[in-house]
């Protein structure tokens, strides 16, 4: 199948509508097998339970050309894994594992055309979400749903390679502990879009949210996790129960353990301590590692010794290693890699 005609090496990261999606929906207790469909539109009754209640949860993964021209997707049993714990937290019916994964290959299979080739800087961004689709006026959870995947190819997150952004220490809060922090529900997204509005109108990149009950702990960012280095070159993740469980992270806390032979803690992070890390970056699938050269704390501003020009040492191995291992420049760990094609 040949490329659609796309300036792959100028593409954003926005949407573009592709040829196929896959939807499936759960009616009387039960999914059907679902099915790739052309019509991108969705038609639902206003009073749906994803209008009326949020009902709704997602995923994002992408699709590779790598190295030797193979189209591959990187660990998707841990998306399948995750947004089977959301669903069940927002009272929906799981999609099973092994049919999420199948789904996932036949939407990228389907737009093969859209997955840029290798080198461009580019990926196929993939899509998976359910929602209830079924009419709800008292709270609680609607009676259908629907399955869906789509795909877009995506530009790389950074122009210009991957400069330090600056952040801000939030006034608002992310997430509540025993809250839905720790799911992919978009309930936790829409509350970040006035935060994220209001520090880029101030000049930031970003927030830097603190916990919820002492807003003395680091958690994380509106869509992704924080990873730090220390002077002496350990890597430190923070951990919470209301943090989202970042694919991610987990994976380069792996490249830095078994590929770099770093020393790495997963442990609570307190605010107090950052201003003594030699190293910041923000983790998540749309750029792997958004390096951090500056967070302003209300005036009180903390200057990363790597600086505002490039990422730091340590970041750039574990950011050069991971980007290795999607790109089949480096060989993986098993069960990292879904092969495409």
């Amino acid at each position: 199948m040949g490329k659609k005609n796309i300036d792959w090496e100028n593409l954003g990261f926005g949407y573009v509508k592709t040829d196929k999606r896959f939807v499936s929906n759960f009616k009387n207790g039960a999914w059907d097998e679902g099915a790739l469909v052309e019509d991108d539109t969705i038609t639902i009754s206003e009073c749906a339970g994803v209008l009326q209640y949020a009902q709704t949860v997602f995923e994002g993964l992408k699709a590779y050309t790598t190295e030797k021209g193979q189209i591959v997707i990187f660990r998707p049993d841990l998306n399948a894994e995750r947004l089977e714990a959301s669903a069940k937290r927002l009272e929906m019916p799981v999609f099973p594992r092994d049919k999420f994964i199948d789904a996932v290959v036949k939407t990228v299979e389907a737009n093969e055309a859209y997955v840029p080739p290798y080198g461009s800087g580019a990926t196929l961004y993939i899509r998976p979400y359910m929602f209830g689709n079924s009419p709800v006026i008292g709270v609680k959870p609607a009676e259908e749903y629907q399955f869906r995947v789509f795909t877009t190819p995506v530009g790389p997150y950074f122009k210009g390679g991957a400069k330090p952004i600056t952040i801000k220490v939030s006034d608002f809060d992310r997430a509540a502990p025993h809250g839905t922090g720790n799911i992919k529900a978009g309930l936790n997204y829409a509350m970040s879009l006035h935060a994220i509005v209001t520090a880029h109108e101030e000049g930031f990149d970003e927030n830097m949210y603190l916990d919820a009950a002492t807003r003395t702990k680091v958690e994380e960012t509106g869509g992704a996790n924080f990873l730090f280095v220390t002077k002496d070159g350990k890597v430190v993740t923070p951990k919470s129960d209301s943090i989202l469980p970042s694919i991610t992270r987990r994976s380069l806390v792996a490249v830095a353990r078994d590929y770099l032979g770093l020393e790495v803690e997963e442990r609570e992070v307190y605010f107090d301590e950052v201003k003594d890390f030699a190293e910041c970056g923000l983790c998540g699938t749309a750029a792997v590692i958004s390096p951090v050269g500056r967070i302003n704390d209300h005036g009180n501003v903390i200057n990363f010794p790597s600086g505002m020009d490039d990422m730091g040492p340590v970041t750039k191995k574990l950011y050069d290693t991971l980007t290795g291992i999607q790109m089949g420049r480096l060989d993986a760990p098993e069960g990292w890699i879904k092969v495409i094609k």
